[in-house]
């Protein structure tokens, strides 16, 4: 299956870049499909030598298709001296330096929107699972172990107090979700919201010191790194819980590591990590953490509408000149 569909002409005129596409990554099936069917697309790590490639057809490359884990280094932007739009395969895009990409001409996009609802739905569903522990209690009926009044109490989910770190399209959803179940929602974000009902918290410290839950939605890259402290661990507590779909970097890891096996909080459920796919080994034993392999947008429906997302942002530039989601400047 193929993604693109020819559209209708547009009233501007085109601004068509004839050139390579360089693909970084792999990309789902149709995605693949639709690039070698539609445009000469090079994938630049299955090559021999992919430095003599760059090195003798790196002026050929006019548009790159890349996904958040990867992004495209500084030094392979100026390896390309026609780059002229890098797509990005997903809603993350802090691999890659948009600022430095604007600074030479080019233009990012990803795909928003596409993917908001099912990493809303993970969140909501980690949340439910690390507080009444379903996991752990799975693993308990597995081994063998049930007897009746055996596996702890665990907590009510419904009425807690839920602090939101990052209220952008994630958030929100998350927020909208968490309604149904009469949650105490408040958040903090870079500014104050004017149309939501919930309580804005000054920082992240004391959204954790007002949270039962505290839920990470805000975006990666060096301006949130570290942005959930061991201060902010500390002041969410032995009875608070954390949920975390964003990035890995936005949370000490080490701080939060140490948390977890010491009780300074009392659970969380954790999609991203830092190093993906290590995992912390201290992690691994405790049944009070839900681990999950970064699958917040990992269904059927959510993958294909960002591939497709993802080919018309490449076929518009390809064709246009222009965007469909791009990224604003820093």
């Amino acid at each position: 299956m193929t993604l693109y569909a020819p559209e209708p002409p547009r009233s501007v005129s085109p601004a068509p870049h004839d050139g390579t596409v360089l693909q970084l990554a792999p990309l789902p099936a149709s995605l693949e499909s639709s690039l070698a069917e539609h445009h000469r697309t090079v994938r630049l790590a299955e090559l021999p030598d992919p430095a003599g490639y760059l090195r003798d057809h790196g002026d050929e490359v006019v548009a790159v298709m890349t996904r958040a884990r990867t992004g495209v280094s500084h030094d392979l932007m100026d390896a390309l001296p026609r780059l002229g739009a890098i797509v990005n395969f997903g809603v993350g895009y802090e691999t890659t330096d948009v600022s430095y990409a604007h600074a030479r001409g080019i233009e990012v996009s990803n795909t928003p929107d596409v993917l908001t609802d099912c990493v809303a739905d993970l969140a909501v569903g980690g949340l439910i699972d690390v507080m009444r522990r379903l996991s752990a209690a799975d693993r308990y009926v597995r081994r063998g172990e049930w007897v009746p009044g055996g596996f702890p109490l665990t907590t009510k989910v419904s009425g807690k107090r839920v602090g939101i770190l990052g209220l952008g399209r994630i958030g929100r959803a998350i927020a909208r979700r968490l309604q149904g179940f009469d949650v105490e929602l408040s958040y903090h974000s870079r500014t104050a919201a004017d149309d939501v009902p919930y309580r804005y918290a000054e920082s992240p410290h004391a959204l954790a010191a007002g949270a039962d839950v505290l839920v990470v939605a805000a975006a990666g890259g060096d301006g949130t790194r570290g942005l959930v402290s061991a201060e902010v661990l500390e002041a969410l507590g032995p009875q608070g819980y954390l949920v975390n779909i964003a990035r890995g970097s936005v949370i000490d890891e080490p701080a939060l590591v140490a948390a977890l096996v010491s009780g300074g909080i009392a659970g969380a459920a954790l999609d991203v990590f830092a190093d993906e796919p290590r995992v912390p080994e201290a992690l691994m034993g405790l049944d009070s953490v839900v681990l999950l392999p970064h699958i917040a947008s990992g269904t059927h429906e959510t993958r294909e509408a960002m591939a497709e997302l993802a080919f018309r942002n490449l076929r518009q530039f390809m064709t246009e000149g222009t965007l469909v989601t791009p990224v604003p400047g820093a």
